[in-house]
């Protein structure tokens, strides 16, 4: 049974690396943009939208669905690009693993 013992230490040195990664994940951004940049947006690692930016001259009173198509379409690219930097940090730690149910 020592084996189960150095096992489960395992398994809480690796939840206790997984935490710190959240929280470092928290801080790191990443930024994309669209409509030849008259739409940035910023997220972070933990999926969450810090910042959109608007120039002026992408806001038309007469053609709403543009803008909010570009809005649509950087979102989105910010929030994939932040699931592929929580996945690819998420890899590091455990080896290539596939653990479902982790971040």
């Amino acid at each position: 049974m020592k084996g189960m013992g150095n096992m489960m230490k395992q398994a809480q040195k690796l939840q206790s690396k997984m935490l710190k990664l959240q929280e470092e994940m928290a801080e790191k951004t990443v930024e994309t943009s669209s409509g030849g940049g008259m739409v940035k947006v910023i997220a972070n690692g933990k999926q969450q939208i810090l910042s959109i930016q608007l120039e002026k001259e992408v806001v038309d009173p007469e053609d709403v669905e543009m803008l909010q198509d570009l809005v649509l379409a950087a979102v989105n690219d910010a929030l994939s690009k932040s699931q592929e930097m929580v996945s690819s940090e998420m890899s590091k730690l455990t080896g290539g693993l596939n653990i479902p149910g982790l971040m």
